[in-house]
């Protein structure tokens, strides 16, 4: 893991670095876009996934296709872009009271979703990286807070109008059916009203709201009064949450703070005389961030003896070591964190880079395998593309990796780099195979999206 220049780390997502021949990657993924970054963790991601799915189900939603993406903010704010796909600042994470205020908010997207609110029908931005979504978003922000009334805004980089603020009437329909879902899946509403509440109290005097999930959901106070009446008539407002969803969601706002704080802020919140799971969790991370492997591991390793049965605390040990450069220690932790979280694509990948950065052609092709198995359900990802252009380069398969740099390119909005690198990969790949094919399908969406 790199520091950022402000000092502070991120976890489980990937920085990447230019080098001659092939990329070289630090242990976080992470791409900054605009003032925002995306934050990619797969327990935090999964256990969001988790209160979240009784929702998606009543609202008639695959929770398989669903995205979680977790945004590097402290502002209270939330969207849904690109399909299927719920961005969550991490502010909003932490000040979530309740399970219920967060699930209540993701109801409201999920409603967003469910009535076709979002432009399904521009491509490009469907199939947009996560990290152009999050510029586009951010620019969004700029515009409505500056005042110019644009319903929408020019997609840079995608030539496509991408965003949009939704309409009070949208904001409305969304409310209902987001009440519709907390009623059929046997939840309160009262964790959105509160969120409500706190956006109200934020306006200053001037009634301008000062949150950006308000200024792109206009609030009303009919809105509000809704939500209030229904849950003063609701049966099912006085339901609590689950002990073991208000269990997950002080574990998700545990481990965010421990790698969004100063390190010594975790350590005084979290002394040595605090033994309980997630106060010795914090603590390893902040170890590790300091960093000071000589108590970070021995830390890490107590809790995989005393919970053997759990990924993500070997995830993190391989974290630490590969990115403190035992990159051979790492490959243990990771492999065993994948066999006990066998879907999770975003282990693989990182399984996949320490393979890579072994220099072992053996471990080379098995990263191959993984990326290729986890880009089904992260192609949106430009670092997996790029690890995988890494992988076929240093396995001489030319063709494919110039088709994976095609990929990232599309992704990323790059239109002529996707044509040119799937130009290459059409000189590299035998004609009539599934990937000669799908480098002519980039050149073709390139060029249709830039007409």
């Amino acid at each position: 893991m790199r520091p950022r220049p402000d000092g502070r780390r991120l976890f489980n997502t990937r920085i990447l670095r230019a080098a001659a021949v092939a990329l070289v990657v630090a242990a976080l993924w992470l791409r900054p876009a605009s003032a925002e970054e995306i934050l990619r963790d797969t327990e935090i991601e999964n256990g969001i996934r988790t209160l979240a799915t009784p929702i998606w189900r009543v609202a008639g939603l695959d929770p398989v296709g669903m995205g979680i993406y977790i945004v590097s903010d402290k502002e209270l704010n939330s969207f849904v872009a690109g399909g299927q796909a719920i961005f969550l600042n991490s502010g909003l994470i932490l000040r979530a009271e309740v399970p219920n205020m967060l699930i209540g908010v993701i109801a409201h997207e999920t409603g967003h979703i469910a009535g076709g609110h979002i432009l399904r029908s521009l491509e490009a931005v469907k199939n947009a990286s996560v990290e152009t979504i999050i510029a586009l978003v951010a620019a969004l922000g700029a515009s409505v807070a500056g005042g110019n009334g644009a319903p929408l805004i020019a997609a840079a980089g995608v030539g496509q109008r991408a965003f949009m603020s939704f309409s009070v009437a949208q904001e409305a329909t969304a409310d209902h059916a987001a009440m519709n879902y907390l009623d059929r899946s046997g939840q309160s509403a009262s964790g959105l009203l509160r969120f409500f509440e706190i956006l109200q109290a934020d306006e200053p005097l001037t009634g301008e709201p000062t949150d950006p999930w308000a200024r792109t959901h206009p609030l009303t106070s009919q809105r509000i009064d809704y939500i209030r009446h229904h849950v003063e008539t609701s049966r099912f407002s006085n339901v609590p949450d689950p002990p073991d969803f208000v269990a997950l969601l002080k574990r998700i706002q545990v481990k965010l703070r421990a790698f969004l704080d100063n390190p010594s802020t975790t350590l005084r919140t979290y002394p040595e005389s605090d033994q309980s799971p997630d106060a010795r969790y914090a603590r390893a991370i902040a170890y590790y961030r300091f960093p000071n492997l000589n108590k970070a591991v021995p830390t890490i390793d107590g809790l995989i003896r005393d919970f053997p049965a759990n990924p993500y605390y070997r995830e993190l040990k391989g974290q630490m070591l590969f990115e403190n450069g035992r990159v051979h220690e790492a490959i243990a932790p990771y492999e065993e964190a994948v066999k006990l979280a066998p879907q999770s694509a975003l282990i693989r990948i990182s399984l996949a880079q320490v393979y890579i950065e072994s220099n072992d052609p053996t471990l080379n092709k098995r990263a191959i395998a993984y990326l290729n198995a986890a880009a089904q359900t992260e192609g949106r990802e430009g670092t997996l593309w790029r690890l995988l252009a890494t992988a076929y380069g240093r396995d001489n398969q030319l063709g494919m990796a110039a088709l994976s740099l095609a990929e990232e390119a599309l992704a990323d909005g790059k239109k002529k780099d996707a044509q040119q690198q799937a130009q290459r990969a059409k000189q590299n790949l035998p004609r009539s195979t599934a990937s000669y094919a799908r480098a002519e399908e980039i050149q073709r969406e390139a060029k249709e999206s830039d007409d």
